[in-house]
């Protein structure tokens, strides 16, 4: 979600953005939160200019967004490893590493990104972890935590056969006294029909609007379609990604994505990198971008078409009718520490004729055609469809009712939020606690905005 450079241009915060960016400049732990498209990864991005990242590191909750934010991940800042013998054994192991010890103790917080695909028992093995090196009874040793994510969206990794250990329903949630802030306007999204149908999905419901619009959005794929094809799975996504690139005349240029660092560590690094081992690119192949623009020109999700092939330069034609030139860039790997353990270098592009809805979290796409049926993921069908900006961009292949839905755990979270809010303002109390809302949608704004 966090872009790993910070956007230099001037801009303007939205009320609900302004309220929160007051919050985390405060001393609180706070949870940072809100529908897709409504500000979060930017609001964090604007936080980070004024701070020390040795003193405050962003931490991920993957290794993929790790890679793509230029941070470390959650697991190997705390030693966590994969909690190996419960969160008792993990908490004493971490607790003796030496490094372990000397990184909690001169950070003063973090930033953790995704907070919604870490488990509770993580979460909790991390804080007590900090209490015990840091040798403090104040939740997280004294350090200040800022939690950033959308629990409506991908959910943790569940090894078990039971409900989602969602980190919210852990002690551990309500002990680090979290002030969650809501971002309520859109900022990604423009069209009130299509927030109010998002709305609905994100809440697992196919109501009346939901079902119509979503029928009324079936097609074919028109012979000129220029938009990214989103699958549930990769092998669909490889498969059609390389036969679209087969369809083009001409033979495809190999460019091979150069490796350096650690052996082990590029192994890691290939697991999670956005890049393949070799980039197979043609003139006129559909290319998206994979990082963030410094100037602002693209963002991560932007799709254009190749016109120009050099071997240390490609000229892209943007959907939206912009020419850029892009040079290789290079995608690192960095230890606990924050040092570069791996690197890998290719031009910062992906074949864009098709996406897995997982990897497409975070990134806003131009136009889609997504399949929408027999999804598995609680929040899977709202990760896909908040990618675009507007409605009049989506096409869908099929979709089924089933493939609708959400954590009964994850609506109850936020109307409980929502509730003990209202209750406060009844009660008269003086001054609210910005962005509170409900997951409901009014307008042309998501009461829930992520």
């Amino acid at each position: 979600m966090l872009p790993s450079i910070l956007s230099t241009l001037n801009i303007e915060l939205t009320p609900c953005q302004a309220k929160a960016d007051a919050a985390l400049r405060g001393s609180s732990n706070i949870f940072l939160t809100g529908g897709a498209g409504s500000g979060k990864s930017f609001l964090i991005r604007h936080f980070l200019r004024t701070q020390n990242l040795r003193e405050f590191p962003v931490l991920a909750s993957t290794g993929a967004a790790a890679v793509l934010i230029g941070g470390r991940t959650f697991h190997s800042f705390f030693g966590l490893g994969i909690l190996e013998g419960g969160v008792e054994a993990t908490v004493e192991k971490a607790a003796k590493n030496r490094q372990v010890v000397r990184r909690l103790k001169k950070i003063k917080g973090f930033i953790v990104d995704e907070i919604s695909m870490l488990s509770g028992p993580t979460l909790r093995a991390a804080e007590i972890i900090c209490r015990r090196v840091r040798e403090s009874d104040l939740p997280w040793g004294g350090l200040r935590v800022i939690a950033v994510g959308d629990f409506a969206q991908l959910p943790p990794i569940d090894r078990g056969n039971g409900a989602r250990p969602w980190a919210f329903k852990d002690s551990v949630w309500t002990f680090s006294g979290f002030e969650t802030q809501f971002l309520r306007t859109q900022t990604r999204c423009r069209d009130e029909e299509y927030i109010r149908v998002l709305n609905d999905v994100r809440e697992g419901r196919v109501t009346p609007l939901v079902r119509d619009y979503l029928n009324s959005k079936i097609g074919p794929v028109p012979d000129d379609f220029e938009g990214t094809r989103l699958f549930p799975r990769r092998d669909e996504t490889e498969r059609f990604n390389l036969s679209k690139l087969d369809a083009l005349s001409g033979q495809p240029v190999r460019f091979e994505t150069i490796y350096s660092g650690d052996a082990r560590a590029v192994e890691a690094l290939k697991k999670y990198s956005p890049l393949p081992d070799a980039l197979f690119l043609k003139e006129g192949a559909l290319v998206m971008l994979r990082q963030n623009d410094p100037q602002g020109r693209w963002v991560n999700g932007t799709t254009g078409h190749i016109k120009t092939i050099k071997k240390t330069e490609l000229r892209i034609e943007l959907l939206n009718g912009r020419m850029i030139e892009i040079e290789p860039s290079s995608f690192s790997l960095l230890d606990a520490e924050g040092n570069v353990t791996a690197a890998a270098m290719n031009f910062p592009v992906s074949l864009a004729w098709a996406s897995t809805i997982h990897k497409s979290q975070g990134a806003t796409l131009d136009k889609m055609m997504v399949n929408l049926s027999n999804l598995w993921e609680p929040g899977q069908a709202y990760v896909a469809l908040s990618r675009l900006q507007q409605g009049a961009d989506l096409t869908i292949e099929k979709w089924d009712a089933r493939s609708i839905r959400v954590d009964a755990d994850v609506v109850n979270f936020y109307k409980t939020r929502a509730a003990v809010e209202e209750a406060r303002i009844a009660a008269g109390e003086p001054e609210p606690t910005p962005g509170v809302g409900t997951m409901a949608g009014q307008g042309g704004q998501m009461d829930f905005d992520v």
